[in-house]
């Protein structure tokens, strides 16, 4: 068996009808996977799901905005009553509302951008780690970002949903590796999504990052996507509790002085 095979496993995608969340949701079935798609359209689900199909996979698409716990609870269930678990949760979906100085954000953004980015991942997580457990294991993996790293004059509460995302799974897999489940962020760089859109396709923005980015370029949605592949399968049943930084050399260092002549 080859260490990524997921044949047999049960995979839930949160915001998996686009970007990374899609590129997940594709290379996990390809890997064998079943696979739950999930977001707030359910048309843009079943266009995944369609595609998925088309390449021999196995897929479903259920709708679900993650800022309501009834609804994520819904997603479980029907996940549940369709293909009888879950044995790896993605929470990919995300929100970031506001673009500006953190002084001009409103206290209802703020709480909305916390409750969705890191509540509803909680939620997820105890929703799905008790089954996990009963069936001897299972992989908790959300998308974070390197902006959990780092401050922001434009992305602050993003930022600190992001990195209290990485405690998050430290504290899952603290309360939970004893029974084998296991949790672990991804924090990836600029990638080309929709999602990121204003960063990558302003001028000003991209040329700065791509300059302070060792490998020179910003991130494609697949080169996550082999990330996830990793944590869900055998390949990464010894990792938990850990971040995985996908970010081209970005935190590694700003370029070298001959660089940026």
């Amino acid at each position: 068996m080859s260490l990524f095979d997921l044949t047999g496993k049960v995979a839930v995608v949160t915001g998996g009808s686009r970007g990374i969340g899609r590129a997940i949701c594709e290379r996990m079935a390809e890997h064998g996977a079943k696979v739950v798609v999930s977001s707030r359209k359910i048309e843009a689900c079943q266009e995944v799901v369609e595609a998925i199909k088309a390449k021999g996979g196995t897929a479903m698409a259920v709708a679900c905005n993650i800022g309501r716990k009834n609804e994520c609870q819904a997603l479980i269930d029907q996940t549940i009553a369709a293909w009888g678990q879950v044995d790896v949760m993605v929470c990919n979906a995300a929100i970031n509302p506001h673009f500006g100085p953190a002084m001009t954000m409103p206290d209802e953004i703020f709480d909305k951008i916390m409750a969705t980015n890191i509540k509803s991942n909680l939620w997820l997580a105890h929703m799905t780690a008790p089954g996990m457990a009963e069936r001897g294991g299972g992989s908790i993996i959300v998308v974070s970002s390197i902006g959990g790293f780092r401050g922001s004059p434009v992305l602050g509460a993003y930022a600190i949903s992001k990195a209290a995302d990485m405690q998050l799974v430290r504290n899952l897999a603290v309360e939970w590796g004893p029974k084998n489940v296991r949790a672990n962020a991804i924090a990836p760089g600029l990638i080309r999504t929709d999602f990121a859109r204003a960063l990558w396709e302003d001028p000003g923005i991209y040329k700065k990052r791509t300059k302070d980015t060792p490998l020179k370029r910003i991130g494609e949605p697949d080169e996550i996507a082999g990330a996830a592949v990793f944590l869900a399968s055998a390949a990464g049943s010894f990792m938990t509790g850990q971040t995985i930084v996908i970010d081209g050399g970005v935190l590694a260092g700003p370029p070298s002085r001959s660089d940026d002549e």
